[in-house]
């Protein structure tokens, strides 16, 4: 007997009150698709449409760009199924059916991907679209928007052309707003532009309805792959092997007079989190006119309308009875997914369409206010909402503000878009922005308005402003996710990009001027303004504290002077977890000495000199302990190579011997002597205490010395935890234990001050990670330096890795950059192995991270599962660790049910 095969589904319908997705099915029908399909389901004015699957998409790109057999066949039966719920049919031309193709991926990248909107139009249905409409204007303006579209997204045209050409008619007729072109003006346009679409291709406009649909799913697909979208990939850690779906949606006009519009809304405002209704709308237009910024739209509530100081109706006053409707719809929508909701709808004629829902992208402000006043309004739990924060976006509440004090010169004002301050010099290209951003320069990009391509360029500006667009535009929506000051839609800002500046308020600001922008006023000053430091309180201790209460992972900072480590504490660091003592020595006031060692000739020369720099390191240490009250301190001694510490031409020679009386040929020769073909793997970390003890005695006599200060003054006694760095066989690690007890005890017995301290080290090669165990006979801790543990394991130079690296991520080989995210396959199995045979030999091991994975969440959350004590991190990203750990036990919690 045959076995049936079973038939891969592609297709998913919606629409008429049913569907055959729901919200849980994101993975395969896209965020936008399974909120589409709910939406459906709970009986909510959705067009009728079907979705493709993600897994065509995956199909598509592991197949040569080909579509599965049966697609054809599948897309044809959804289409009919939209024609039945319509009454209309696609392609006929007195009753056309229209629709719209739309990506949706399951993670949101708005603006990444391609769209295409009232396709089925060709030179017949228009007419028929225009006797059904009873409005020739509107049948002509929704051809040519769809014309310059497809143009742009399947045909590959400048989408300036078209502009250009639609500019030209308006220069005509004197016309200012699309609006005021009448139905013959626009078949003039359509007219122009079939005829540009002809000169460039050799060909006409596709006029088959069937051939525009493919054309255009195929280009939703290619787009998955074009730059920018692979560029927000990378910036947002979205795999690549997730693919799209596409959405194929029967249209609804927001362009069919003066009862239609179109618009975006948030159930809470995405900047500050408040619960209030918050978005923009237009009448008679499309949705690409409300986030592409070609219009500045107006507000949603006639609250907001007097805020700003608008003279245009808001939707409350100018459609009230479709506004009460809306309102309805979305708080059902917010309660029903229990987050607040990023909205697409468009009204036709009166009726109100819902086209899109999702959780919204917010700022880390609103972030954390929109998760604490829903779990308080009993929506969601406390769990729930540290859940709901992306850690690496706390990152946007350590930005600076504008001091209140500070005088404001003023240039120009616009809609604040996003929140923050910055300062930076001017430039109005993307290009220019990743050019000097990427040098290291701040920059303040200033557009018309801005598009997905800009990507790049926002990323690498410290602040945006454009002169048209909205709240809800693509600078306003990038800006927020990327934690970057924009100011939009700033109408007296009028650039003129051909010679570098704009104009506003009667100045003159040229390319490379600097000016500070203030996104939560909306405000564009000019020069530089004094900034303030933010204060870390209210929603964001309310969190913190509910995320301490859940994690089990400590969390300390890498700190060694005392600004670190007062940032640290401030932050909520629960001890240093690294300090490195080499930093301490490249110190103006101590170098000479440090030189002085390195030029000895013998060990009584090297102690002579050391001993002008322990008096030195024991206050360095003084001040942390002090500071730290108590908690942990891991120090590491001292680990890069000794010709790190003197100069290596003539002619720096010559200044430092100059300085510190230093015989010139002496430090020359050394250094030479000291030069290394390979330093990272050369005479360094523990190496430098086993071939020259008396630096780790000094450095340990220091560091027990200052303890005994510390406790002599009457503060808390300090746990320093030694930590001999680069340890590869269990030989070494005795030695050095046996120095390191041997030099505390002299200080303890001289100063009869029982201090406890720790001895460990830290693992950063292969071999010490495989035979931990070794190692645990003599360290009580192990700390991963994951920097050089990545290094070692890959056998590739930190340093030198950003020269290729992009290409490997480009190429699938890497998902992301290893020295950014743990390895968790080489590298970490690494630290598993050192971890279990760490304690079998030791179970009491101490274990934690040091390295810069230690402030990455989805390396903290590696840390969990395996189980390691702490993480460290820089100190300004500890509360970024702090909530990375608590969604980690939390994660693992949920495993375990």
């Amino acid at each position: 007997m045959a076995e049936t095969m079973v038939k891969t589904r592609w297709v998913y319908a919606f629409g008429g009150g049913s569907a055959d997705g729901d919200a849980s099915m994101k993975n395969l029908l896209g965020g936008k698709g399974a909120n589409l399909a709910e939406m459906s389901s709970l009986g909510l004015p959705v067009p009728p449409g079907f979705t493709i699957t993600t897994e065509a998409c995956t199909h598509y790109y592991a197949n040569g760009r080909s579509y599965p057999a049966d697609l054809k066949e599948q897309v044809e039966t959804g289409l009919a199924k939209v024609e039945q719920i319509t009454g209309k049919s696609f392609g006929d031309p007195a009753n056309p059916l229209l629709v719209s193709v739309r990506s949706g991926a399951r993670a949101s990248m708005p603006g990444m991907m391609d769209t295409v909107l009232n396709l089925g139009l060709n030179d017949e249905t228009v007419e028929g679209l225009a006797k059904l409409s009873g409005d020739r204007r509107f049948a002509f303006d929704s051809y040519r928007r769809f014309i310059q579209m497809y143009s742009n997204v399947v045909l590959d045209l400048d989408h300036h052309m078209f502009e250009e050409i639609l500019d030209e008619h308006k220069d005509r007729l004197d016309v200012y707003v699309d609006t005021g072109l009448s139905a013959e003006d626009w078949e003039a346009v359509v007219a122009d532009y079939k005829s540009a679409v002809q000169n460039e291709l050799g060909k006409p406009f596709p006029q088959d309805p069937h051939a525009q649909l493919w054309g255009a799913i195929g280009a939703v697909f290619a787009s998955w792959m074009n730059d920018r979208a692979k560029f927000y990939r990378r910036m947002h850690d979205i795999p690549e092997s997730w693919g799209t779906a596409v959405n194929v949606q029967s249209m609804v006009f927001g362009n069919m007079g003066d009862g239609s519009a179109t618009g975006v809304a948030f159930t809470r405002n995405p900047s500050t989190g408040d619960n209030r209704l918050y978005g923009e709308f237009l009448i008679n237009a499309q949705g690409e006119d409300v986030v592409a910024g070609i219009r500045t739209p107006q507000p949603l509530t006639k609250v907001a309308r007097e805020e700003m100081g608008d003279a245009n109706p808001s939707m409350e006053e100018a459609l009230p009875e479709v506004f009460a409707q809306f309102k309805q719809v979305v708080e059902k929508l917010e309660k029903h997914y229990r987050d607040m909701q990023d909205i697409e709808f468009t009204v036709e004629q009166g009726r109100l369409y819902m086209l899109q829902t999702r959780n919204g992208k917010r700022t880390a402000k609103a972030a954390l206010k929109v998760a604490v006043d829903l779990a308080s309004e009993g929506l969601i739990t406390k769990g729930e909402a540290v859940m709901r924060v992306e850690p690496a976006s706390l990152d946007q509440l350590l930005h600076p503000t504008i001091d209140p004090a500070s005088p404001r010169d003023v240039i120009a004002t616009g809609l604040p878009a996003s929140p923050g301050a910055a300062t930076g010099k001017v430039v109005f290209t993307a290009e220019e922005a990743e050019k000097l951003g990427g040098s290291g320069e701040a920059v303040i990009l200033v557009r018309e308005e801005t598009s997905p391509e800009d990507i790049r360029g926002m990323d690498a500006a410290r602040g945006i402003v454009t002169a048209r667009g909205g709240m809800t535009s693509h600078a306003a929506v990038v800006a927020r996710g990327m934690g970057r000051p924009c100011v939009s839609g700033a109408g007296e800002i009028h650039i003129d990009a051909r010679a570098g500046e704009f104009h506003a308020r009667g100045k003159t600001i040229r390319a490379y001027d600097i000016v500070t922008i203030d996104g939560s006023t909306g405000e564009v000053l000019q020069g530089a303004v004094k900034m303030i430091e933010p204060e870390l309180s209210g929603d964001f201790g309310t969190l913190m504290g509910w995320a301490d209460e859940v994690r089990r992972l400590k969390v300390r900072a890498n700190a060694e002077t005392a600004l670190d480590a007062q940032t640290a504490r401030q932050f909520g660091a629960e001890g240093i977890g690294l300090c490195r003592t080499e930093h301490m020595f490249f110190d103006p006031a101590r170098i000479a000495a440090v030189r002085e060692m390195i030029l000895a000739d013998d060990v009584a020369g090297r102690r002579l000199a050391l001993a002008k720099i322990l008096p030195m390191q024991r206050q360095d240490f003084v001040e942390l302990f002090k500071i730290m009250e108590g908690l942990p301190v891991t120090i590491r001694l001292l680990d890069p190579p000794l010709h790190e510490f003197l100069p290596h031409n003539e002619e720096d020679v010559a200044a430092v011997a100059e300085a510190t009386g230093l015989d010139p040929a002496k430090l020359l020769r050394r250094a030479q002597e000291l030069h290394e073909v390979n330093p990272m793997l050369g005479h360094r970390g523990c190496r430098l205490g086993v071939s020259y003890p008396e630096i780790y005695e000094m450095q340990v006599r220091a560091i027990i010395e200052a303890a005994c200060e510390v406790v002599a003054a009457g503060r808390p006694a300090p746990i320093p935890e030694i930590m001999h760095p680069l340890v590869a066989k269990g030989e070494e690690m005795k030695f050095l234990r046996e120095l390191t007890d041997r030099t505390a005890k002299e200080v303890i017995a001289e100063r009869d001050c029982p201090i406890q301290y720790m001895v460990g080290t830290m693992v950063e090669l292969p071999r010490a990670a495989i035979r931990a165990a070794d190692l645990a006979a003599h360290a009580e801790f192990f700390s991963f330096g994951t920097n050089d543990l990545t290094q070692t394991t890959f056998g590739i130079s930190r340093d030198d890795s950003g020269r290729f690296l992009n290409a490997y991520i480009d190429k699938g080989i890497f998902d992301k950059d290893p020295f950014v995210s743990l390895d968790q396959e080489g590298v970490g199995d690494l630290i598993r192995i050192a971890a279990e045979r760490g304690r079998a030999a030791r179970p009491d091991v101490k274990l934690g991270i040091c390295g810069e994975h230690g402030g990455d969440p989805a390396s903290i959350q590696f840390c969990e599962s395996v189980g390691l004590d702490y993480v460290s991190c820089s100190p300004y990203r500890v509360p970024i660790a702090r909530l990375a750990a608590a969604q980690a036990a939390l994660g693992e919690r949920e495993k375990d049910r």
